[in-house]
């Protein structure tokens, strides 16, 4: 089965011959997922209202990051809510991880902040489950619906 991993190796051989050295090679390599989330991000930042604001507390590490959304209409208007999304390494294969930091009654949102969505699960019943053809744009806009709403 030809994945994007094995694809990505194989162009990186055929573009540059190996390293004589095995542990610099691996020092260059780039992982899928941070290709991914290079491409990702730029999306989710481009797309965002003005209600929303992506932070990151390491800007090296594209793959953990946090999302305020204050709502502008709704029940939540006024608010203030932050996420917090962990992108796993085995990414895009399984989704990422979203928590909600702040308390908040919402039906799809537990005590302990879990997201409760078949979006964000890697094997759902509804056949609506996580797959890799969805983005961190996509997640976003399901899971946090007003940010589908361009201000």
């Amino acid at each position: 089965m030809l994945t994007l991993a094995s694809k990505l190796k194989r162009d990186d051989g055929v573009r540059r011959p190996r390293a004589s050295n095995p542990a610099s090679d691996s020092a260059r390599r780039v992982s899928v997922r941070d290709k991914l989330l290079v491409k990702e991000v730029a999306e989710l930042e481009a797309n965002l209202p003005c209600t929303c604001k992506v932070n990151f507390p390491d800007p090296n590490k594209l793959h953990y990051f946090q999302l305020t959304v204050i709502p502008d209409e709704g029940y939540y208007q006024g608010g203030k809510f932050q996420f917090e999304i962990e992108v796993p390494d085995a990414y895009n294969m399984v989704p990422p991880k979203v928590k909600c930091l702040t308390r908040i009654w919402h039906p799809n949102i537990t005590e302990t902040g879990e997201i409760c969505l078949s979006l964000l699960r890697e094997h759902s019943i509804d056949g609506t489950g996580w797959a890799p053809t969805r983005t961190l744009k996509k997640c976003c806009v399901v899971v946090f619906p007003n940010i589908s709403r361009r201000s």
